[in-house]
């Protein structure tokens, strides 16, 4: 009897892994493999797009070193005329006497009228020689158009957004320097295991979901062409956000978490505001839309409207607790960690390019179509890859099969995406010179194009089995999340917040954030990926496990090196975005006594 019993869950058992004997990997060879050359190719491009913004802003300063040594040659010269005598000035005028008696063929484009701005575009006129050689414009009066409710509503989600960046990478950075100095404390609250979920709670939930929300309600207004639904039901998702984030912070510093789960530390009570606030959002941006002035749904609302849908679903499955038992809590897991990032963060955060981008190029996205193409595709694709991350588990085979093929068809919206983008800003490279904001927009793109495509050659059995577990898996995490999802929001923010409150950060200041992110990101993520391969090898070579740890040392260096580079980036920003948001104190002029009688 206990034999029948037994057999058929035996049976099972055996059925669903049976092709585990299959799964011995030889690592003969392993740097040609796929996943591994392809890897290399995919860290050179950003390194190849790194050199093209740099050559770009370099003959960019070269440019106008140049344009400064002929206004002082110019300058030089025209003193040098004052103090000339009669017969010399006599021959230099002959000389351009004789150069004016040229004529024109009389087919240019010319006329005889006065210069005149009618319009009133020119806003200042230079002859200085230190200053730039053309006639400043007047900014888009967007500010003038835009509800000063929005406006605030915009400046607090990203002033909450700035004030959690900081505080959630002060604990990143403080935690990745236990990895050289781990003597550094001995308090219960400030170990790795309690401070490594606030890092990543805090940015997740306090630092990017709140920069992205910030920027919907400016894209979601716009594009409607319509005012928000409810201003109120705004501010009580932002009290919402912040106290979640407050609270889940505390508990785990305390000790308190939902173990089990990675990125879903938090206790039920804690996202249970979290997704109230998701909620709130979701109704408020829907009803917006719903109440739009113009037929046509535009696609980053698509996009916005389905991130906020998902993962209002994926919140619930997360936290359900019935069917979450052995493995059925591996695989609840693998899909909340994956859709996390992607149906939330990703896909939110391709619905702010499609608006910001070729807002701030002037110009129209390149094709709707492969924007249709590239959201569906994410749709479908996405939602069924991540058990990639538990290849070589006791799940069965097949699902593991699923989860791999699903993440190579993630190359085709992937592709559809990155091409879109490059393609709007086709015939506006020029713009890398004239400002940050392109660069992060390109440096978001790439890492789009090069860290899912990564993500998707990382799923492959071969490089899954050298890369899963080591610290290759952080390296991934930071290139998608601060590669990705914060270069874009960066790239929105210095696009917009300008032209709401009509003040530009000083673009050294800009260009310092810039470039310090993106050398410490770099740094980062490519002494983390040697280290973590080298890790991986050793760990399938089988010599004792301390070795691998004693190994890691200069990675783990590197790592700190490029963190600290990030971290201070971020001091940078936050400067910068308290600089726009700033309001200036009136300047009281004097008043004559005589005129303050007739006042009187």
């Amino acid at each position: 009897m206990k034999f029948k019993q037994l057999s058929l869950p035996l049976f099972i058992c055996l059925a669903s892994s049976t092709p585990l004997a299959a799964q011995s990997v030889t690592t003969d060879n392993w740097y040609m493999s796929p996943g591994i050359i392809g890897t290399f190719v995919l860290i050179t491009i950003v390194l190849f797009i790194a050199v093209i913004i740099l050559t770009a802003r370099l003959n960019d300063y070269v440019g106008t070193l140049k344009k400064r040594k002929q206004a002082r040659q110019r300058l030089a010269f025209a003193e040098e005329l004052i103090g000339l005598e009669a017969g010399e000035i006599d021959v230099i005028l002959q000389k351009r006497k004789a150069a004016l008696q040229y004529h024109l063929e009389g087919n240019e484009l010319g006329s005889d009228l006065d210069a005149e701005d009618s319009h009133g575009l020119i806003d200042k006129v230079t002859s200085e020689p230190e200053n730039p050689f053309f006639d400043e414009k007047k900014k888009t009066p967007i500010s003038l158009e835009t509800p000063w409710e929005l406006k605030k509503i915009i400046i607090y989600y990203l002033g909450a957004a700035v004030c959690w960046l900081l505080v959630g990478t002060l604990v990143g950075q403080y935690a990745g320097m236990k990895f050289v100095w781990p003597d550094m404390d001995h308090t219960s609250w400030l170990s790795f295991g309690r401070l490594r979920p606030v890092h990543t709670n805090t940015v997740f939930w306090g630092w990017a979901s709140m920069a992205m929300i910030g920027l919907a309600y400016f894209v979601i207004a716009r594009t409607s062409n319509t005012t928000i639904h409810s201003y109120n039901k705004a501010w009580i998702a932002w009290g919402l956000f912040n106290l979640s984030v407050l609270l889940g912070n505390i508990c785990l510093m305390a000790g308190i978490n939902n173990g089990g789960g990675e990125y879903r530390e938090f206790i039920w009570p804690v996202m249970l505001l979290f997704a109230a606030g998701l909620f709130i959002t979701f109704r408020n941006f829907y009803f917006t839309v719903a109440h739009r002035k113009i037929s046509e749904i535009y696609i980053s609302n698509w996009f916005i409207l389905a991130s906020l849908t998902w993962t209002i679903i994926l919140v619930l499955i997360a936290y359900l607790p019935f069917y979450q038992n052995g493995l059925g809590e591996t695989i609840i897991q693998g899909y909340y960690m994956h859709q996390g990032v992607g149906m939330w963060f990703m896909t939110f955060s391709l619905g702010l390019v499609y608006y910001y981008l070729p807002s701030s190029l002037n110009k129209p996205i390149y094709s709707y179509s492969l924007g249709v193409l590239a959201f569906w595709t994410q749709m479908l694709f996405y939602t069924l890859i991540g058990t990639h991350h538990f290849v070589f588990s006791p799940l069965p085979w097949w699902l593991q099969t699923v989860a791999i093929v699903f993440s190579a068809g993630m190359f085709i919206p992937v592709v559809t995406g990155t091409t879109n983008f490059l393609m709007t800003m086709k015939g506006s490279w020029n713009h890398i010179s004239k400002s940050y904001v392109l660069p992060f927009f390109l440096v978001g793109v790439i890492f789009y194009f090069v860290g899912s495509t990564q993500g998707s050659l990382q799923a492959f059995r071969f490089t899954n089995f050298v890369w899963h577990f080591t610290d290759f898996n952080v390296a991934h995490s930071h290139m998608t999340m601060y590669g990705i999802i914060t270069f874009i929001l960066w790239g929105c923010i210095y696009h917009i917040l300008p032209k709401l409150t009509d003040k530009e950060p000083p673009q050294i200041l800009v260009g310092a954030h810039f470039w310090m992110a993106f050398i410490g990101l770099f740094a980062y993520m490519v002494s983390l990926m040697a280290g973590g391969t080298l890790k991986g090898l050793s760990w399938i070579d089988g010599p004792p496990f301390i070795e691998s740890v004693i190994l890691m040392k200069p990675f783990w260096l590197w790592r700190a090196i490029g963190g600290s580079l990030m971290f201070v980036s971020h001091i940078i920003f936050a400067f910068n975005f308290y600089y726009m948001v700033k309001k200036e104190a009136p300047v009281e002029l004097p008043v004559s006594n005589h005129l303050k009688k007739i006042v009187a």
